[in-house]
């Protein structure tokens, strides 16, 4: 089987055997600024992957792909996706089969990183608990009684549109109002609203450990952002666990983690839930798609068997 991960800064594909070995891998720097650009270095990696492994493209089972958003299975766009420029046009995700000669389905990234957290990561073993992704974008997996709980559209999860933060909620069309102020680049504009000079929001975790005071006051503000978020999380779900994850939440864990811990207590009417950086990194979205997809795949494995064989 094929898991893709399609994000703003990477793409990362892995061919896996039905047992879960991963038999061939790449990670490359993403052309998402351009629709027909991704899609022609998907192919070409398919293309590489297959051939590493001794196979066509005609021999995948399965391909499974993780992508900001949601597929509008209706129209076949990609809504909620404003870091995947024209993905938004009619019949943009059934493209994907020119990627695949194999069946596939579209999942939202970090819907599929919840399941990865749950299949190999600190989920494991827990009932209910949320995977919250803190980067370029911000978005929430939500997994209830074990199983990944998606809503009536698809949409469940999509916490970027909480009000929580300062000023109109419609200022920044195509992103939510929490995305806005704690996303990367939101990182970035209090550094700048407070007189520090940063060009990602790296280099402010980096300022602030070292002691730095202008971005000891952006990782505050984060985690106050953070910590409202979850707030109204905890009180509609009341989840064990929240994992961090994301080029933020798993990143700059050791500095958000504990104010977040210490914030949501005093907002929150009964205990916390736990709250951990993801241990799985970039790789979540990629194990997931793995996850999801090999159950399926042996399935239809065995399907086609059946529908082979001979009766008596």
């Amino acid at each position: 089987m094929l898991a893709v991960d399609i994000g703003r800064a990477y793409v990362r594909l892995a061919l896996a055997d039905l047992v879960g070995d991963i038999v061939a891998r790449r990670d490359e720097p993403s052309r998402a600024e351009s629709y027909d650009e991704v899609l022609s270095q998907l192919s070409g990696i398919v293309d590489q992957l297959t051939a590493e492994a001794g196979m066509t493209r005609g021999d995948i089972t399965l391909s499974v792909f993780g992508t900001p958003g949601i597929h509008d299975k209706e129209t076949g766009i990609l809504r909620l996706a404003p870091n995947l420029p024209g993905w938004e046009q009619p019949g943009a995700v059934e493209r994907l089969a020119d990627v695949t000669e194999s069946p596939y389905v579209v999942e939202n990234d970090v819907d599929l990183a919840a399941v990865g957290e749950g299949a190999y990561g600190l989920g494991q073993g827990v009932s209910h608990f949320v995977y919250v992704s803190i980067g370029t974008g911000i978005g929430m997996g939500v997994v209830i009684d074990g199983k990944l709980y998606r809503g009536s559209q698809g949409a469940a999860g999509e916490i970027s549109y909480l009000p929580v933060g300062e000023g109109d909620p419609l200022v920044n069309p195509g992103r939510g109002m929490f995305e806005s102020v704690a996303s990367a680049d939101g990182v970035v504009a209090t550094a700048g609203r407070l007189g520090m000079v940063a060009a990602t929001a790296k280099e402010v975790f980096d300022a602030a450990r070292t002691g730095d005071e202008i971005a000891g006051r952006v990782v505050a503000a984060e985690a106050d952002h953070v910590a409202h978020a979850l707030a109204g999380v905890t009180a509609v779900l009341d989840p064990e666990l929240v994992v961090l994850g994301g080029g933020i939440g798993a990143q700059a864990g050791d500095l958000l983690i504990e104010p977040v811990a210490a914030r949501l207590e005093s907002l929150v009417a009964l205990r916390p839930p736990r709250i951990e950086s993801s241990t799985l990194g970039s790789d979540a979205v990629l194990l997931g798609a793995m996850a999801f997809g090999l159950t399926t795949a042996r399935d239809l494995v065995f399907e086609r068997a059946v529908a082979t064989t001979p009766l008596g």
